[in-house]
């Protein structure tokens, strides 16, 4: 009996809870596609120069981590159900039935429903699993081809999370039912969040930021000596004065306020505060743009408490925002009769303000899970592809050698030597080599290196026969130098006016082999490696080589291009050898490195493809729950909306019209959090991209960038179209029943 009691009840929510079935299967799908590229099982042929082993680990820990958060929507969803279930419990406990009994036959319903999901979401996690597959071979430049497989661990792996989280919900659930009172149950319809006017979340935020705004304050005054130091430009007082200014405006408004607390509203209060969170941000989020354009020594410290400064006022302003758009419409519908009565808007305002006034606590928090997904979804492929780009320009060669006299403290200790242990090596496994580079790198005056300090290393200079076989190397065109001459190469992330200042200033070199003036051809910004620069400076000098022979080496490197692509196990043998003779830190001080472009890219395309797999995954996962919340709170009180729409059938209001309100009390539920949180994304991602515009021209390129935002803003609107097609369509039927 109580197995057909079980199947009925399921059969019949499935019905009502149409979204939390789609939602969960959709989640254990996703759950499927992603893990499965970790399987054992999983082997894809990408070359012997990779090794997928090497991230499969991070792949699985990353999903079940960003997965963990599913285990709030099955509980947030099963409330709802209990409540929506909650008279049919009563009603049962009352006809003689145990609340023990109930509580376990909804215990099997809930699961029955969850295996069926984890049926189907595995079945549909094979087909994703192809997508997931293509996305790999891609990053790998390998072409893909359709395979149906089912990885019996990924499988493993999918039910046994699931099933846990299935039944850890599952017995809080019978705890809930055997402990809540049938006058409970009877009621439970009727409850929700306190009123607007009642509700003590926004007071909360407002304490919190008021305290905020005195640390603000106490922040900007301790760096009062950027106001009167005379050396910083105009734009830099301007700025510290902002960030006291009106930190302290803001506090003097809340005084303001407190002395007229009988006069004025909460609403009043918060206006003002809002007008004042907005030049807080502005000025906040120009100090680290500040820090490195007028090079300011605040420390680190100072710069991620204005970043989090920033963070606080945006999640202010949606707090703001989402409270005075409640109070908004509750103001516009008592002081505009005209629109208030105009066809069935007195209707729809009091379907919409009912919800919001009780609900201003979940709307904000969905509207920052919102933003915080968005910002996922467009931030991963900005910076996977950043790190690629980056590594182009880092790995330019398939072996580079490098040293450091960062810690050398005599010349007799600077490193000398050609390496010939990597020659034995590519010479005993029968590698051969299409071009070798040994060079030095020069301090053009001896002196430097005894004077030089941490963080002020000077300019090293190289000569221009080695120079010009590194440029023959990578394919670019040699340079010439009169005897007297010479020319820099800067690094890619380097702007033109940094590089035009600093010639400005170095047009004459004066070295310990004689003077040299600046070529007409002064600078090269062509990729050449990152090895190629001292520590801490972004130029080299190209000096002729006469000049050279009479300087002091202090670095010892070597390039070398290889004729065929050296396999994963060829470069791991090849690091752990160099290593082993030359230590990062040898005794005399000398830093000796390598690095083998195999082992580089395979681990930089190991690591972006576990850092786009997560972000993506956990926005997916944040945009279905904030989703599925949104649809839930329309979906569950279906029975309200059912009789409030039945007596506008009996006073003779259309169908049409009916449809057309529920399309428009929808879009607004939809919609107010969508654009709110669409809008500070944007914001942040404006900031973001201003703040490295340097490197993303250099590294990404903005047609790659257009076309991963484009790529982005796709998929948002795809899964919020499906959730709100999927939540109208429901809604109709609810109200029709």
């Amino acid at each position: 009996m109580y197995a057909k009691l079980v199947f009925r009840n399921a059969k019949r929510s499935a019905k009502d809870y149409l979204i939390y079935i789609v939602t969960l299967t959709i989640c254990v799908t996703l759950f499927y596609a992603f893990l499965s590229i970790s399987s054992s099982y999983y082997q894809p042929d990408i070359g012997t120069a990779y090794e997928i082993t090497t991230f499969s680990d991070g792949i699985k820990l990353a999903v079940c981590a960003i997965t963990l958060l599913l285990l709030f929507l099955i509980r947030y969803v099963n409330s709802y159900m209990l409540r929506r279930r909650q008279k049919e419990f009563a009603v049962q406990s009352i006809m003689g039935m145990e609340q023990k009994t109930i509580g376990w036959l909804f215990f099997a319903e809930t699961f029955l429903m969850g295996a069926v999901s984890i049926v189907i979401g595995i079945a549909l996690g094979v087909l994703c699993s192809q997508f997931m597959s293509a996305m790999l071979l891609a990053s790998y430049g390998q072409s893909y081809e359709l395979t149906w497989t089912l990885f019996p661990d990924t499988v493993l792996w999918t039910v046994s999370f699931f099933t846990i989280s299935f039944f850890v919900v599952g017995l809080f659930n019978v705890r809930t039912i055997r402990k809540i009172k049938i006058i409970d149950m009877l009621s439970a319809d009727r409850q929700n969040e306190p009123d607007l006017k009642k509700n003590r979340f926004m007071p909360t935020i407002l304490v919190i930021y008021l305290a905020l705004s005195i640390w603000m304050l106490e922040t900007g005054i301790q760096k009062m000596i950027f106001f009167f130091d005379p050396r910083f430009a105009f734009p830099i007082h301007i700025l510290f004065w902002g960030n006291i200014m009106f930190p302290a405006l803001t506090l003097l408004w809340s005084f303001t306020w407190l002395c007229k607390k009988k006069v004025w509203t909460l609403q009043t209060l918060l206006i003002g505060l809002l007008v004042c969170t907005v030049p807080n941000t502005v000025f906040s989020a120009l100090v680290p743009v500040f820090e490195s354009k007028y090079y300011l020594t605040l420390g680190a410290g100072t710069i991620n408490q204005y970043l989090m400064f920033v963070v606080a006022d945006l999640l202010f302003l949606i707090c703001g925002i989402i409270y005075l758009s409640s109070s908004a419409i509750v103001v516009w519908k008592s002081k505009s009769p005209a629109h208030r009565y105009q066809g069935n808007n007195l209707f729809f305002f009091g379907q919409i303000i009912s919800k919001f006034t009780t609900t201003t606590k979940t709307m904000t928090l969905i509207c920052i899970t919102l933003t915080i997904a968005i910002l996922m979804f467009i931030i991963a492929p900005i910076l996977t592809e950043w790190s690629m780009g980056y590594l182009d320009s880092r790995s330019m060669y398939d072996v580079q050698i490098n040293s450091r006299y960062n810690n050398v403290d005599e010349e007799a200790d600077l490193p000398v030597g050609d390496y010939e242990l990597v020659t034995e090596f590519l010479v005993g496994e029968g590698i051969a080599t299409n071009a070798d580079c040994t060079f030095s790198l020069y301090l053009p005056n001896r002196e430097d290196f005894h004077s030089r300090v941490k963080h002020e290393f000077p300019v090293v200079a190289i000569s221009l026969s080695d120079y010009n076989a590194i440029r023959e190397m990578l394919g670019y065109k040699t340079v010439t130098l009169e005897e007297n001459e010479f020319t820099t190469q800067w690094h890619m992330a380097v702007t033109t006016d940094e590089q035009e200042e600093f010639i400005r200033s170095h047009a004459i070199v004066d070295t310990d082999a004689g003077r040299l003036t600046l070529s007409e051809q002064a600078s090269h910004q062509e990729a050449m490696g990152e090895t190629l620069y001292n520590s801490y400076t972004q130029v080299v000098y190209v000096f002729p080589d006469n000049i050279c022979q009479n300087l002091l080496s202090v670095n010892r490197n070597r390039y070398i291009q290889i004729s065929e692509e050296l396999s994963y196990s060829d470069a791991a043998a090849l690091e752990n050898k160099f290593i082993k003779a030359y230590p990062e830190l040898s005794e005399n001080g000398v830093g000796y490195y390598i690095r083998l472009s195999t082992l580089q890219v395979n681990e930089a395309k190991g690591m972006n493809f576990i850092l786009k797999t997560a972000m993506i995954y956990g926005a997916v996962v944040l945009m279905i729950i904030c989703l599925t919340i949104l649809s839930l709170q329309q979906l569950l009180d279906a029975g309200q909306y059912r009789y409030r729409f039945g007596v506008l059938r009996k006073l003779g209001v259309e169908e049409q019209d009916i449809k057309s309100l529920v399309r428009k009390q929808l879009s607004v539920w939809f919609g107010l959090p969508v654009v709110v949180s669409i809008i500070v994304s944007a914001i942040v991602v404006e900031y973001f991209l201003q703040s490295v515009s340097v490197e993303i021209s250099a590294y990404i390129g903005i047609g790659a960038l257009i076309t991963q935002v484009s790529i982005t803003i796709s998929i948002l609107i795809l899964l919020l179209l499906c959730y709100f097609l999927s939540t109208w369509i429901l809604f109709r039927r609810s109200i029709t029943e």
